[in-house]
């Protein structure tokens, strides 16, 4: 059994693989000294015992999700009173709209009950999410009916929902090869196969990298993919689907009986690229949002799914065994989401992040040893993904360790790849993700320290080789 003891970043850094190493865990833990009776202690404990039930092999399989393991360590050094920046964690700085926090308090101090609301949610708020496709996307009232809109318990219980739903064990659900961790993580829990897709030169998953899949599985004998979860804008590489592109990923997965997941949680944060929903090309797919991202409301936990006529009876009874409703106080203050005094003000926020994403890119310009075709091309979302490239890697010395003597040195945190890549690969401990969630001040210091970093990262590279 692998040990899950709690071990900081830096020594985790210290410990991790080779660049060139396959697979790409976060850490190696196999060279760290340990008593026998460690292990075999889980995760977050500090003994088991001979009387100690068992805890499942589901939940020992599961991986953390690192960027979080990345914040644990950065506010313990806040905690000790060092001035970190936080480039980790995708959370807008700025917190709900004044408009929602308002609604909140209004409903919490009157005589609201804030008891069960239907298992899809609140009527008005499905209706005000109708509205919002019907305004803001080429679909129309027979693709986005009420009955087909879950509120949910934050995309993250949208996910459960669709996959419990959607796919039985041993299924295969295909994956961008650099994605957003927790689907790999939720789908392996489920004991569902992934499909690592390749992405390409552009950082996307299209029809072309998902139909040579396809094609390869055939060839060879494997099992078919029964499904296919992708973002766009994507985590971590802020990518878009051209509305092209999503059209005829959409159809060839209704080609070849595929379930579309579509993750549009990014949309309304982007920098000129057009946004397209999948509903408007196919009835299938099941589209996943979220109040998290553009509507600042990462704590509220809450989202929302449209879903196909088939999975309305099942995720209805799923969604009363598994959740009940989504938090109805969340639910009643979201509903002030799309007044005009709202939107207003999160459009000012879109602003920001527009300028940190310039100040980013701008600043990593000037770093002459990063070659800027690998750095993804962030149409949208709140992230920057940089390859570090051969010449600034060596043996040891790969993102892992960067990041973490970032953090360690100059109190800035960034995520490394390991949280995003195909674990069975080698690209993890390449790449890393710089978020500038956190606003303009944020940004502007961080790749400051970085820049001062840098020449430092060369030296002990090049000391390394």
């Amino acid at each position: 059994m692998i040990p899950r003891k709690v071990i900081p970043f830096a020594l985790l850094a210290a410990t991790s693989v080779a660049f060139t190493s396959s697979p790409t865990p976060f850490v190696r833990l196999s060279s760290l000294k340990m008593s026998e009776s460690e292990e075999s202690v889980p995760f977050g404990t500090t003994s088991m015992s001979a009387t100690t039930p068992k805890i499942s092999e589901r939940a020992l399989s599961v991986p953390s999700f690192k960027v979080m393991d990345v914040l644990q360590r950065a506010n313990e050094l806040q905690a000790e009173g060092h001035d970190v920046i936080h480039c980790e964690v995708g959370q807008p700085e700025s917190g709900a709209p004044s408009t929602v926090a308002a609604a909140a308090i209004e409903s919490l101090t009157g005589r609201d009950v804030m008891g069960y609301t239907d298992a899809f949610g609140l009527l008005p708020l499905r209706e005000k999410i109708r509205d919002h496709y019907l305004k803001n996307y080429d679909v129309g009232k027979e693709q986005v009916d009420t009955k087909n809109i879950v509120v949910t318990t934050g995309s993250s219980g949208g996910f459960l929902l669709a996959f419990t739903a959607a796919f039985d064990v041993g299924d295969t659900v295909a994956v961008a090869s650099s994605g957003y961790p927790c689907y790999r993580n939720i789908l392996g829990a489920l004991n569902v196969n992934l499909a690592n897709v390749p992405i390409n030169e552009e950082f996307k998953l299209t029809a072309k990298e998902l139909g040579n899949e396809i094609e390869h599985r055939r060839k060879h004998g494997k099992k078919e993919i029964n499904g296919l979860i992708l973002s766009s804008p994507s985590n971590p590489t802020g990518s878009m689907l051209t509305p092209t592109e999503l059209k005829d990923l959409c159809q060839l997965c209704d080609k070849n009986r595929i379930q579309f997941l579509s993750d549009e949680i990014y949309h309304g944060i982007t920098y000129g690229k057009e946004e397209a929903t999948a509903l408007t090309y196919t009835n299938n797919a099941i589209v996943i949002n979220s109040f998290s991202k553009y509507y600042s409301m990462s704590g509220w936990r809450l989202g929302w799914m449209i879903i196909p006529d088939h999975l309305v009876a099942p995720i209805n009874s799923l969604q009363q065994n598994m959740f009940i409703n989504a938090p109805t106080i969340s639910q009643t203050a979201a509903l002030k989401c799309w007044d005009d005094d709202t939107i207003e003000e999160l459009e000012k926020h879109i602003e920001k992040y527009r300028e940190s994403r310039s100040i980013i890119l701008d600043e990593l310009k000037k770093i002459k040893e990063l070659d800027q075709k690998n750095i993804a091309p962030a149409d949208g979302g709140f992230y920057v993904y940089i390859d570090l490239g051969d010449e600034n890697l060596a043996k040891g010395k790969g993102a892992v360790e960067m990041c973490a003597a970032l953090l360690e040195e100059e109190y800035v945190a960034f995520t490394p790849g390991t949280d995003f890549e195909d674990p069975s690969g080698c690209l993890g401990d390449r790449r890393f993700r710089i978020s500038y969630a956190g606003g303009v001040q944020t940004a502007t210091e961080g790749l400051k320290r970085f820049r001062r970093f840098w020449p430092s990262w060369l030296e002990r590279v090049h000391n390394a080789k």
